[in-house]
């Protein structure tokens, strides 16, 4: 998979790119956690989710957040790593102009992020959010939340408790014109440790509803 360095707001990001043959083939940036916790591109839950868009037929962009691996700048609490998101999404968007379909995915603090971009993109039709930690940030934003998506965490998650993740579903159930799907794998930490268990599971129903969502056409 080629590594790619495109220009972010504080100088250059890297990322990891895996296009598809077909032109108009649907996009998806894949989000990281958080950078002072040992967030990486190369996380395992976002390497996973990367093969998983990939799998089903998506030209996917995962990378670091500024101050990670060889990506400049330094931790911005949220603000800056908003402004890579879109800088990424802008690059996938240029090399792909014919798309039709742009989701994006994240897991714990790229989740967090990943909802923030949804609000300041249109284009996005869909989006994942894994483990998304609801505890620790504010997702009151998200009103109206523009887009349907799928929100997946464990129930053994003591990072981001079940009960605070049910709190946001909840709230998000209640807009119209949109379907928030909720998953949650019974026994998973915030991690989803156990491949077999755990891992393999939560990956499978990504890609059941992604497939679902495209067959259906719908936002």
């Amino acid at each position: 998979m080629p590594e790619v360095i495109f220009p972010g707001p504080e100088g250059r990001l890297e990322g990891r790119y895996h296009p598809q043959k077909s032109p108009d083939a649907p996009i998806a940036i894949i989000l990281h956690p958080h950078p002072q916790f040992g967030g990486t591109m190369n996380n395992r839950v976002v390497h996973r989710l990367h093969y998983a868009f990939h799998e089903i037929g998506f030209t996917v962009l995962r990378f670091n957040f500024r101050g990670v691996g060889r990506s400049q700048g330094e931790y911005d609490q949220g603000i800056g790593e908003l402004s890579d998101a879109a800088s990424a999404l802008d690059y996938l968007q240029a090399m792909n102009p014919n798309s039709k379909h742009c989701w994006v995915a994240g897991f714990s603090f790229g989740a967090w992020i990943g909802m923030q971009l949804l609000m300041r993109r249109p284009e996005i039709t869909g989006f994942i959010s894994v483990s998304p930690p609801a505890n620790m940030y504010d997702f009151s934003f998200l009103a109206p939340c523009p887009a349907s998506g799928l929100i997946i965490n464990g129930t053994a998650d003591r990072v981001a408790p079940p009960k605070d993740t049910a709190s946001l579903v909840g709230k998000l159930r209640e807009q119209k014109g949109i379907t928030i799907s909720h998953s949650e794998v019974e026994g998973a930490g915030h991690f989803f440790e156990n491949e077999e268990e755990h891992m393999t599971p939560m990956i499978q129903t990504v890609q059941d509803y992604v497939v679902r969502r495209l067959n259906e056409g719908t936002r």
